[in-house]
């Protein structure tokens, strides 16, 4: 893959371009808005990945090596340039679509740019803004579509999803971030109950998730699909339990990547069937 495609880590930011692209199908509107909407969350989370990037040499020198800056792909300076004309791409493309669209990138710009240079080695500050950024997606396109109660409800278990899964890639990491000295949750208060905060969020999730179906927001198909997203979140709080070990953990990451997407995929069924 181009490193300057693959600093920008697609797989992360496509998911913020598919919560725009959810809400277009949940509000049943389809303009060009929404596909300039989608474009600019993809582009705006990219750069964010970068900065972040930039932010992080030092310990993916150690946690991913293989990324394009410690690998030595992209010159430091030049991640730095790249993600800040993106971020400006991004800001103009809101302010395209509408000013409450184009203020909403700048807010997120800011968010993203002080948690790659303080927030993320803060204990849990980091985790939070990560997941506020999530679920500010879906208001991003709920704006577009004009359901932003929705988006917001939808937003909500973004949060806690993403909150549960940084919390475990933060466990993931520890090694990377003690010599960098960072003060993660897992750091601090110490890898286990850092997991045990994580499954807690994990279980509130899936006991939350009928919600949506009992206030009528999705039809009964959202909860067939979501359960099996329940089921991902679950059997990934048991092996987390199980099992700290950064391999394992990596892996348990993955699985509630996956989890998510089902996630998406039962808000998008369950708005049209």
């Amino acid at each position: 893959m181009n490193p300057y495609i693959e600093i920008l880590r697609p797989g992360n930011a496509m998911m913020a371009l598919i919560a725009v692209l959810l809400m277009a199908i949940i509000g049943h509107t389809y303009n060009w808005e929404i596909i300039l909407g989608a474009i600019t969350v993809f582009i705006a989370t990219g750069s964010g990945n970068t900065i972040n990037d930039y932010c992080d040499y030092e310990i993916d020198k150690i946690n991913k090596p293989y990324r394009p800056i410690p690998s030595g792909k992209i010159e430091l300076k030049t991640a730095l340039y790249y993600s800040l004309i993106l971020f400006i791409i991004a800001i103009i493309m809101g302010f395209i679509i509408s000013i409450e669209n184009g203020v909403m990138v700048i807010i997120c710009t800011i968010l993203m740019i002080v948690y790659a240079y303080d927030f993320k080695r803060r204990c849990l500050i980091g985790n939070i803004t990560v997941s506020l950024l999530t679920s500010l997606t879906f208001v991003f396109g709920g704006l577009i579509t004009g359901d932003v109660i929705v988006s917001m409800l939808i937003g909500l278990f973004a949060f806690l999803m993403t909150l549960s899964r940084e919390i475990i890639k933060d466990a993931e990491d520890v090694e990377g971030d003690l010599r960098e000295h960072a003060h993660t949750f897992p750091i601090v208060y110490g890898k286990r109950n850092a997991i045990i905060v994580a499954v807690i969020l994990n279980i509130l999730t899936c006991l939350l998730s009928p919600i949506l179906y009992i206030l009528n927001i999705f039809t009964i198909s959202y909860l067939v699909i979501v359960l099996i997203a329940d089921i991902i979140f679950i059997y990934s709080a048991v092996l987390a339990l199980k099992d700290q070990s950064k391999e394992k953990l990596h892996k348990i990451s993955t699985y509630m990547k996956i989890g998510m997407f089902i996630a998406f995929i039962s808000f998008a069924i369950g708005s049209i069937i």
